[in-house]
């Protein structure tokens, strides 16, 4: 645990909301923070009733993100806020989290970093102007089988890595819900709320950032085919993009919702030239290896032979299964880490426990939409990805 009890405020998640509710199960469940206040919805009713139902102080619940701002600005120091939760619609992401690290607070906003480029390098200035801490809920990251799966790669288990595969398959939006009253598929394909990216932004940045992170490899150029199936529907539902990584490596990446029948299927393969990996989501205990010259391997979290940044990833022996929340918590732990230590703004060298996602990854993976629709649009094979990473002083992610 941290040493102190950290404070948390929420912008967004107010009732009927998805995402806000699993954050705040993710910020309790490790005893790291409190949630003391909040601008949960910009219906000053439903606004105040999740701030009642959540148990806070009615001074502390505001109309908006600048009123709560000002407010904890001006409360002494042992009362105000640490960090700021950012878990709405995209299209606020980046002048929320400017606000919040111009005033002097740290963030941990939900994906992805902002509407496009430019809003994320603004973003990644302030971050670097402030000097606060900035966090992306990427949450496949805090997988603990997806930090073993990174350091067995890392340690050169599979030798030089040849084939990176990923896939992000999800089958909710086959109709179009997003003309039917559904409040999270409305705003997902709404350009103006949802950014340049329908299923690319939603979904294909997780695929994007767990490749990168696994693999310890860098895209370095694709060739993309964007897609909309459903009549009417403004932003894309289908992607598949060819990748080519430094040091040779080639690989896809697919991303789609419109797969009928299928739930939440996040698969990433790995294969070097001694053997390869396997994790899914709807696995997330298991990793599966496979070798060129010897049986394959099933590792199990809570298991034996794990990588010792991996141990403190878990928190049951094997065989309880830990998922979504607890993964969350691993950044949200990590997050309040690094805050009570005053520790780097990107959280120290990747593989360390205190290790979560922050500005590299969402640079790159706004880099990475911006990419795809470029080339998805033009006549060119191959376009090369842009370089993002030297804004700030930042730790290799």
């Amino acid at each position: 645990m941290a040493k102190r009890r950290l404070r948390l405020a929420m912008a967004g998640g107010g009732e009927g909301a998805f995402i806000g509710a699993i954050h705040r199960m993710a910020a309790a469940l490790d005893g790291d923070w409190d949630l003391v206040a909040g601008a949960f919805s910009s219906d000053p009713q439903r606004n105040r009733r999740t701030g009642e139902r959540l148990g806070l102080s009615p001074d502390r619940v505001h109309d908006t993100l600048d009123a709560l701002l000002a407010d904890e600005r001006a409360r002494a120091a042992g009362d105000r806020i640490d960090a700021v939760a950012i878990v709405t619609p995209n299209h606020l992401h980046a002048p929320m989290a400017i606000a919040a690290l111009n005033a002097g607070f740290a963030v941990f906003s939900e994906k992805p970093m902002a509407m496009n480029l430019a809003e994320a390098r603004a973003i990644a200035e302030a971050a670097r102007a402030s000097g606060r801490l900035y966090a992306l809920a990427f949450t496949y990251s805090g997988y603990p089988m997806v930090e073993e799966a990174r350091a067995r790669v890392a340690r050169g288990d599979f030798g030089a890595i040849r084939l990176i595969h990923v896939e992000y398959i999800q089958g909710w939006l086959s109709r179009p819900l997003d003309r039917e009253g559904n409040k999270q598929a409305e705003w997902r394909t709404d350009p103006a709320r949802a950014g340049l990216g329908g299923c690319l932004g939603d979904i294909g940045t997780h695929a994007f950032q767990l490749a990168e992170h696994v693999s310890g490899h860098r895209v370095a150029a694709l060739s993309a085919d964007v897609t909309t199936h459903v009549d009417g529907r403004m932003l894309d539902d289908d992607v598949n993009v060819l990748l080519r990584f430094d040091g040779g490596a080639r690989g896809t990446l697919r991303a789609t919702q419109v797969a009928a029948g299928e739930e939440n299927g996040l698969r990433l393969r790995i294969h070097g030239e001694k053997g390869g990996l396997e994790w899914s989501q709807m696995e997330p205990n298991t990793l599966t290896l496979r070798w060129l010259d010897r049986p394959a391997e099933i590792v199990r979290a809570g298991g034996p032979g794990l990588a010792d940044t991996t141990l403190p990833r878990q928190r049951t022996p094997g065989g309880h299964p830990e998922g979504y929340i607890e993964a969350f918590a691993n950044l949200y732990r990590a997050v309040a880490r690094t805050l009570d230590e005053d520790g780097p703004a990107e959280g120290g060298a990747i593989g360390a426990a205190e290790w979560f996602p922050g500005l590299v990854p969402g640079l790159r993976t706004m880099a990475f939409v911006e990419a795809t629709l470029a080339n998805a649009a033009s006549d060119e094979k191959w376009t090369a990805f842009p370089e993002v990473d030297s804004i700030g002083k930042m730790a290799e992610l």
